[in-house]
């Protein structure tokens, strides 16, 4: 250590010779916005502490010089910093229109200001479009630039601009390991890469202002406790505007519920921030009790704010890296920061979709701590590597070509609980529910008989989803929704059964996704059986990878699904894929849907246990082999049983439920041209056969080499429930 320590003081003393003993390094640090001076002015202090090596110039542009962000360029004035230059850059405007016109405004402005100034180095830092500006112009001026904060993985716009300068920057202080490798990744020579972690820890670890309560209740009211308040930061996503302002609304709407103390920041000027602010404003947060909205807060008071309070909420960048030197756990919106490291403090919701999410969110995170973005020590390795550049060398940039090491992100899915949904399955005779793994494992399942009445049907569904949450906890399970399969027609988009044949009686119109989120504070997806029959195929079976298939699924009646071009086929009114009610007799038996001769009426297992019933009245059931206990009821197995030992008439039954079948999926055929057909349920293998030769005879010769397989899923229309949860959660479009 002392040998590299006197090492770097020679480097230091050559460097100072070669520059001239007498030259002083110029640096221009130019700051844009409230954001980024908190990370420069811990710089620029170390800087102007050290007369003796520095000069600084400070240039100021941006939102600091508008008054509906708070006209912050004051607080650098408070900082007793001298503004060499103001430069009003921003073009009013709620668009990503006037953003390009703002980088315009400063590329037209910056080359005069630079060349009065002649800066040995320019300070910039981040990721923000007047950041762009700034490196451009001082690239193109031949001014070596130092960039601070490159090599960060954020998931938005942000990211091509913070990449871009890192291509035009001389020099880089990154503050994590990963993206210090990101910038290796990136062709940046390393000896130009200095790992020194976030400047603005260096304020914040060492901030011990003993009167934080003064400053709490200043922003917030006098009755406010320590860890018994919100801060609340959102910025509106440029790629994504209208998304982000409608999380922003629900967000807002579970702040509400949540009802604590809130501190509200305004947004950054970006496209979309006036409409956040009219969000605000429409819900009355400025006027609401429970909350502050304010402007500005300045930096010193603002860490002291998101130091003591219970959590912080929103996509500010200052949630996942200054609020982790003091373990605030933080609640972390949408994609703005998705691929920026964090620490177990910060949990994510990616699809901040609906309020009970994100008010789910706010009830589970408590304590949690990092580190990860420094020590403490930032400015003082920044100065020193400031002393050490050599004005003599090449201007030109160097690039290399290291081997790139992977970087996994953290994120709460990887070190919680295994991502699992519940589902929920609603048919003719049973109601399962299960804990269904996301790679559709069924880890715990429970089954009771459907109950007749519509009251006691949806009691017992929420009694066994209640149970199966709390069980979930036990096998170390998170649940990320319901899915619920069930017969009947059903609106997916409502969540609504809106009607159902005699198979499920007191089963139409109604709303199955409400009281269940209600209950569960999850969100709730619902869809008809055979649809989820399908969705389970796609995901789990026969179907996955395949573009165009069809499935019939043959248990107590006969549903469906079709996927066409990958995605599912729900029709106008939510009737498609009703396969069992496709008729193939005009005088056939009567079906429960009220019509004649549809497979249904011929080929499920009430229509089986008809014909069973029939025979056993006529005594033409039971064959050698066979045997019934006087109370038993006399089933489609009985007369599956019955064909097997060689009863003819019971064998003439099922070739006939089959044929009719066949004729369905032959008519299944000549409509949708499918590559697949898929039969599911108890009754597919008994049927399979029978479709073969039903299409062999019947088919057009261009259809006739469909593959009919026989499912290899145990549990369809759970996985399928499943399945409707899981692809959401994945998004996945459904």
């Amino acid at each position: 250590e002392v040998y590299f320590k006197n090492l770097s003081k020679q480097k230091q003393k050559e460097v100072m010779e070669k520059n001239g003993n007498n030259h002083k390094l110029r640096v221009c640090v130019a700051t844009c916005n409230r954001a980024d001076y908190s990370k420069l002015a811990p710089i620029m202090f170390g800087i102007k502490a050290e007369p003796q090596f520095f000069e600084l110039d400070v240039v100021v542009l941006g939102s600091h010089l508008i008054d509906d962000y708070g006209n912050t360029y004051r607080m650098i004035e408070q900082d007793d910093f001298d503004i060499h230059t103001r430069l009003h850059t921003i073009v009013r405007g709620e668009d990503e229109a006037a953003m390009v016109e703002s980088v315009g405004l400063a590329l037209v402005k910056l080359p005069d200001v630079l060349n009065r100034l002649r800066p040995d180095i320019m300070i910039v830092h981040g990721d923000r479009f007047d950041a762009l500006a700034l490196a451009t112009s001082a690239a193109l001026m031949n001014i070596r630039i130092l960039h601070i904060e490159g090599g960060e993985v954020s998931g938005t716009i942000d990211d091509s601009i913070r990449h871009a300068i890192t291509k035009l920057a001389h020099y880089h202080v990154c503050c994590t390991r990963s993206a210090e490798q990101h910038l290796i990744a990136m062709c940046e020579d390393h000896d130009r890469i200095l790992l020194a972690g976030c400047p603005s820890y260096d304020k914040l670890l060492s901030a011990k202002n003993k009167d934080y309560m003064s400053i709490i209740c200043m922003w917030l009211g006098e009755d406010v406790k320590t860890r018994d308040y919100i801060v609340a930061l959102q910025h509106p996503v440029t790629t994504d505007i209208k998304h982000s302002i409608k999380m922003f609304e629900l967000t807002l709407d579970a702040l509400i519920s949540f009802n604590k103390r809130t501190l509200v920041l305004f947004p950054n000027v970006d496209a979309g921030d006036k409409e956040m602010v009219r969000v605000m404003r429409k819900k009355g947060i400025e006027h609401h009790p429970n909350f502050r909205a304010v402007k500005h807060v300045p930096f010193d008071q603002f860490i002291q704010l998101v130091a003591h309070a219970g959590c912080m909420i929103g996509n500010s960048s200052c949630g996942v890296r200054e609020v982790g030197a003091f373990g605030t756990p933080v609640i972390n919106l949408g994609t703005r920061q998705t691929g920026r490291e964090t620490g177990e403090n910060v949990l994510h919701v990616r699809d901040a979709d609906t309020q009970d999410k994100i008010l789910h969110a706010l009830q589970l995170q408590f304590g949690k701590h990092s580190k990860i973005y420094g020590d403490g020590n930032a400015v003082p390795r920044i100065l020193k590597f400031l002393k050490s550049i050599d004005l003599k060398e090449p201007l030109q940039k160097k690039f290399c070509f290291p081997p790139v090491k992977d970087n996994i992100s953290q994120d709460i899915d990887h070190i919680l609980e295994t991502q699992s949904a519940l589902a929920v399955d609603l048919g003719g005779t049973n109601l399962r529910v299960a804990i269904v793994s996301m790679k559709g494992e069924i880890v715990k399942k429970y089954t009771q008989l459907n109950p007749k009445t519509y009251e006691d049907r949806l009691e017992l569904i929420l009694k066994m989803c209640v149970e199966a949450a709390s069980e979930a906890v036990n096998v170390n399970c998170r649940i990320l929704g319901v899915g619920i399969s069930t017969g009947g027609r059903v609106n997916p988009r409502e969540g609504i059964v809106l009607h159902a044949t005699k198979l499920i009686q007191e089963w139409s119109s109604v709303d199955l996704r409400t009281p269940i989120s209600d209950a569960l504070h999850l969100p709730v997806w619902v869809d008809n059986d055979g649809n989820c029959a399908a969705l389970a195929e796609r995901k789990f079976g026969h179907g996955k990878g395949i573009e165009n298939f069809v499935t019939l699924i043959t248990g107590t009646g006969i549903g469906g699904g079709i996927v066409h071009q990958h995605e599912l086929i729900h029709g106008s009114s939510f009737c498609a894929a009703e396969l069992g009610h496709i008729v193939v007799s005009l005088d056939g038996p009567e079906c429960l849907c009220g019509s004649q001769g549809c497979i249904e009426a011929y080929a499920s297992g009430i229509a089986l246990q008809r014909e069973a019933k029939k025979l056993h009245d006529e005594d033409l059931l039971l064959v050698e082999g066979m045997s019934m206990k006087e109370e038993e009821v006399v089933s489609a197995a009985h007369l599956i049983q019955a064909a097997k030992l060689g009863n003819a008439k019971a064998d003439s039954i099922l070739k006939t439920a089959g044929t009719a079948l066949g004729l369905g999926v032959v008519n299944i055929l000549h409509t949708m041209n499918p590559s697949l057909v898929i039969l599911s349920g108890v009754l597919a293998s008994h049927y399979v056969n029978a479709v073969k030769d039903v299409i062999s005879r019947q088919a057009l010769s261009s259809v006739k080499t469909v593959d009919v397989v026989v499912s290899n899923l145990a549990d369809p229309a759970l996985l399928g429930a499943a399945s409707l949860v899981l692809d959401y959660t994945t998004r996945r479009i459904y």
